[in-house]
């Protein structure tokens, strides 16, 4: 098939179980997720165990199925990408011994793939017109930093959270407001019909490194909040809290997203991650960055969250640089971004018994 190179993607790093195939990292010919959500709901959040034996017996189907979509087989794929972290390990390990079976197997490359690098990959698919260097803010549940990209493998982490993820905040805050999970979506839709000024809300600031961020006090005082009510016998007014809640992380991912175009001179922002679906996210930001004359640039709603797609994106680009792993590579609760580089070509020889 012409058109460049086609890469298999494989996303479990949490609790979607996703299979996608790209051909020359800008073409998506499928994208297979099945979603866990319905399940975890039951508990409030991700049970680790449980999404990992989810993932065990969806992750044949979901590649058969992306395979199938795409028209493909096995024998028509140039490399395999995955996640191997950061993430849940238990559920980690499922994607990347999958991967690492279908590259043994077929002799073809294994590309290991940062999960906030596939996140930020994820705009490379809609935007043919984008390519580094930029600027990217990754908000999502796990993570939320300001990114450089350099190049692919290539990042400078500008700022990251010192302690709750923007997204953490929203669910932790949604559950405590019976809303269920996933939690951020709920806020959202909840916002539309509440006051975003009806509480004083803080905007903490990092001293030491302006660019990172802080959500702990931020949730803390909400909660605070909701006991208060609750100790006086009062029902809160749900709509102003998430309206509230809301403005007050927006504004601060704005605030830090500007600074950071600043101080870095970038001309393109990016978003990625789940929580760059939210509708006010994207809306404050597009109309501060006009002032500043910086492009904001965003994946679809589909896009944000977890999937095999960006994955299969990343692991094409990383090819192209040689950036492929060995097949000793293992899962990680904790990665660092830019790892892939210390793997660089020591992996081709282990994961490749070279080019079909």
């Amino acid at each position: 098939m012409d058109g460049g190179e086609i890469i298999l993607g494989i996303e479990t790093s949490c609790d979607e179980t996703s299979a996608a195939v790209v051909q020359g990292g800008r073409r998506l010919l499928a994208n297979v997720i099945s979603s866990q959500v319905n399940l975890h709901a039951l508990y409030g959040g991700v049970v680790p165990e449980l999404a990992s034996r989810r993932h065990v017996e969806l992750i044949v189907p979901a590649v058969a199925e992306a395979l199938k979509e795409a028209g493909l087989s096995f024998a028509d794929l140039d490399a395999v990408a995955v996640t191997c972290g950061p993430g849940l390990v238990g559920a980690l390990l499922v994607g990347l011994s999958y991967a690492k079976a279908v590259a043994l197997a077929r002799g073809v490359p294994l590309v290991g793939v940062h999960h906030t690098a596939a996140h930020i990959y994820a705009n490379l698919l809609v935007h043919p017109e984008l390519e580094p260097p930029f600027l990217s803010l990754v908000v999502s549940g796990g993570h939320t930093s300001l990114v450089y990209v350099r190049a692919p493998g290539a990042y400078d982490l500008l700022g990251q959270t010192v302690d709750d993820a923007a997204g953490e905040a929203l669910d932790k805050i949604a559950r405590a407001l019976g809303l269920g999970y996933p939690g951020g979506p709920a806020i959202e839709r909840l916002a539309r019909e509440g006051d975003p000024e009806a509480l004083p809300l803080p905007r903490a600031v990092v001293r030491e490194h302006p660019l990172d961020f802080s959500f702990s006090g931020l949730k803390t005082a909400v909660l605070n909040y909701l006991n208060h009510l609750k100790q006086r016998g009062e029902e809160p007014n749900k709509a102003d809290v998430a309206a509230s809640l809301q403005r007050a992380v927006m504004e601060v991912l704005v605030e830090r997203a500007l600074t950071a175009a600043e101080l870095t001179g970038a001309r393109r922002l990016v978003l990625a991650g789940g929580v760059a679906a939210n509708g006010e996210l994207r809306t404050r930001l597009a109309e501060q960055a006009a002032r500043a004359n910086l492009q904001v640039l965003a994946p679809p709603p589909a896009l944000c969250t977890d999937n095999a797609a960006m994955v299969a994106c990343a692991g094409y680009f990383y090819l192209q640089h040689g950036l492929t792993a060995p097949l000793s590579l293992n899962a990680f609760a904790n990665l660092p971004l830019g790892a892939e580089q210390g793997w660089g070509k020591r992996g081709e020889k282990e994961s490749a018994r070279g080019k079909k």
